[in-house]
């Protein structure tokens, strides 16, 4: 089985590449459906949470209240470090139990984690093959304007918050560029997800 990491910076096109990958027969899970699960009612992410941060992240049905919590966090850069030192191993552990079984299933197959931090958190390292979705600066604004209904100066600001993207791209093993749109990017997920099947054959 071959893992594979697919990272990009926001509004960069990261979840096109992913379904394309998914449409070529990849296996593919999405960090962000992990990150949901590891805190779904009754586990230990959500107890670990509460204890944390007490029982006001929780809505009224005692789900986890994301808005809220990201509320509190994003203000606090200390409670982000805290949140995230509760939810990372969860979401890891969780990942690679999925890998284990989808390797149990397609042993010659290429699994697919998609995650926007793994760069940034060092977890990038557990992959066999790491691909980084890139695009220029100003399609990243636009895109990011028009998707989130943002003024131009939010959207700089988003984007400024972020590692930059030459640096993820200096960790890739392949680079996908989706600056030219869908049809271009859809050439590229081609060749590129032919380099993975032939390194999964040789595994």
């Amino acid at each position: 089985m071959l893992r594979v990491g697919l990272t990009g910076s926001i509004a960069v096109g990261k979840s096109f590449v992913s379904s394309a990958l998914a449409g070529h027969g990849c296996h593919v899970l999405d960090a962000d459906q992990t990150a949901r699960e590891v805190v779904a009612p009754g586990t230990e992410g959500l107890r670990a949470v509460v204890e944390a941060f007490g029982v006001q992240v929780l809505d009224g049905e005692g789900n986890l209240d994301r808005a809220g919590l990201a509320a509190v966090v994003f203000a606090d850069a200390e409670k982000r470090l805290w949140l995230n030192s509760i939810l990372h191993p969860l979401i890891i552990a969780a990942q690679d139990e999925w890998m284990r079984e989808r390797e149990g299933e397609d042993p010659r197959g290429v699994a697919v984690i998609d995650a926007a931090l793994m760069i940034e958190t060092g977890s990038y390292k557990r992959f066999d093959q790491i691909v980084v979705v890139h695009c220029h600066a100003e399609a990243q604004l636009e895109r990011l304007m028009k998707r989130n209904g943002l003024t131009r100066e939010e959207a700089e600001r988003r984007v400024a918050a972020q590692m930059p993207q030459e640096e993820k791209m200096r960790r890739a093993d392949f680079l996908i560029d989706t600056s030219e749109g869908f049809d271009d990017t859809r050439r590229q997920v081609e060749q590129v997800y032919a380099k993975l099947r032939g390194l999964a054959a040789k595994d």
